[in-house]
């Protein structure tokens, strides 16, 4: 029987997780000045992929039948989890702003219930749902900043594209990473995992090297680079695997919503954004739709 404390922090982790995925937004915002959009993702998950190797070869060369075995549903999240999702967002940054960026970005959850529902026969209840509709109004008027006739004077552009793009790749890497049982602990797969998202990128790796902006390889490429890694790289992946281990592809899905609350607060303390009303209430409202959709009451479906 598990004691009150390894329950709890599975969902102490919704709170925590977005922290360190949301600082992928310091990096779309400062990095792609200084490196390709690629080139970051790309190098991004190649030192992700070499500081987890360090301390998972013994391990991995040991299970290297389970690897072949699971390779191809491991390069599959790869390129979900790492490539669509690690260079999309950057490209998108080029056409489009951070209020279109956030509101479509904030439908992978909805993407996430679906795929789990049809799919996978994953349970949908009421709760689950009064929850997402409260996620999505709050974060919703964080992005419009309480103003309808910005959301009104929305325009989209390709770079949305990519956005959704990312939105679906996200929803896929994250139903998958849940359903897709393996025997390799976490770090082993994730190991894996940041492999196969460098190597689903490697052909557009070169492709803009070679024909839109090669790489110059000075401190700000080693600055944003390993701070990709780290944060919104090894730590917020580490913590989304665990965290969904114990709750769910689609519970764990909503901390997309804490992503762009958290994001908004990165902009005030590092982008000098001021903090308004509509933030306090906005935060509140994604923090009760979070305890709604991991609240369980028994045999209530949509």
């Amino acid at each position: 029987m598990k004691n009150n404390s390894s329950i709890l922090i599975p969902y102490l982790l919704l709170f925590i997780q977005p922290v360190f995925m949301a600082s992928n937004l310091i990096v779309a915002r400062g990095g792609v000045e200084f490196v390709p959009p690629i080139s970051l993702a790309f190098w991004r998950w190649t030192i992700v992929f070499i500081i987890l190797f360090l301390f998972n070869y013994e391990k991995l060369i040991k299970k290297k039948k389970i690897v072949k075995k699971e390779f191809k549903k491991l390069f599959f999240l790869g390129a979900m989890g790492c490539g669509v999702c690690g260079a999309f967002p950057f490209l998108a940054g080029q056409t489009t702003t951070i209020i279109n960026m956030g509101i479509i970005y904030t439908s992978s959850p909805i993407f996430i219930i679906l795929i789990s529902y049809f799919l996978f026969k994953e349970k949908f209840t009421i709760l689950k749902f009064i929850g997402l509709v409260l996620c999505l109004i709050g974060v919703l008027l964080i992005i419009i900043k309480a103003d309808i006739n910005l959301l009104l004077s929305l325009k989209f552009t390709k770079g949305d594209l990519w956005m959704l793009g990312a939105a679906i790749g996200w929803a896929l890497y994250s139903v998958y990473l849940f359903y897709w049982k393996s025997n390799l602990s976490v770090f082993e797969r994730f190991t894996v995992i940041s492999l196969c998202g460098a190597l689903s990128l490697l052909p557009f790796y070169i492709s803009e090297q070679i024909l839109i902006q090669p790489t110059i390889f000075n401190n700000y490429f080693y600055m944003w680079t390993f701070f990709a890694a780290i944060s919104p790289g090894i730590i917020a992946f580490s913590l989304y695997t665990y965290t969904q281990k114990y709750l769910g592809a689609t519970t764990t899905g909503f901390t997309l919503y804490l992503f762009t609350v958290y994001g908004a607060f990165y902009g005030i303390i590092l982008f000098n954004e001021k903090l308004e009303a509509y933030h306090y209430l906005s935060t509140l409202m994604v923090f009760l739709g979070i305890y709604l959709v991991k609240k369980k009451i028994k045999n209530e479906k949509i």
